[in-house]
């Protein structure tokens, strides 16, 4: 007497809602290290404007001219390095801090870019005009 083989009968229907369920969680994932949306932060607000990414180069002609330089990292990794003339506003903080007049040019940086990004969308949200990321301090030297 020769055996089937127990064969498993999945509907299509919960494949393919498996498979949509996959996909939308990899967009998720995959959004997750990208700068925020730019959209309104609260209701009935405008949307920010877009920001703009700096090298390092344009950077120091920024500061040089008068942008503040911020490093919006922790303090403790503020006081092991960070860059000369920099001040220190940690993301965390920095919805609450009053950067001065909306038009003031700031040109943000952290170690990897992820956090200048939220706080750069933060500010634009507030109304800050002229932010620009630096993105990691790396970027600096480059």
């Amino acid at each position: 007497m020769t055996r089937r083989p127990v064969v498993s009968r999945i509907p299509v229907s919960a494949l393919v809602s498996a498979a949509v369920l996959c996909l939308v969680g990899c967009a998720a994932l995959a959004g997750c290290g990208s700068a925020p949306a730019q959209g309104p932060a609260h209701p009935g607000q405008a949307a920010a404007p877009k920001g703009e990414h700096v090298d390092g180069s344009k950077a120091k002609k920024l500061v040089a001219g008068g942008a503040r330089l911020v490093d919006v990292r922790g303090a403790d990794e503020y006081g092991a390095k960070h860059i000369e003339g920099a001040e220190n506003a940690p993301v965390e903080t920095i919805e609450d801090r009053d950067m001065g007049a909306k038009d003031t040019a700031l040109v943000l940086y952290c170690s990897s870019g992820a956090r200048s990004a939220r706080a750069a969308a933060s500010l634009r949200a507030k109304g800050y005009t002229q932010v620009y990321e630096l993105g990691a301090m790396s970027n600096w030297d480059k």
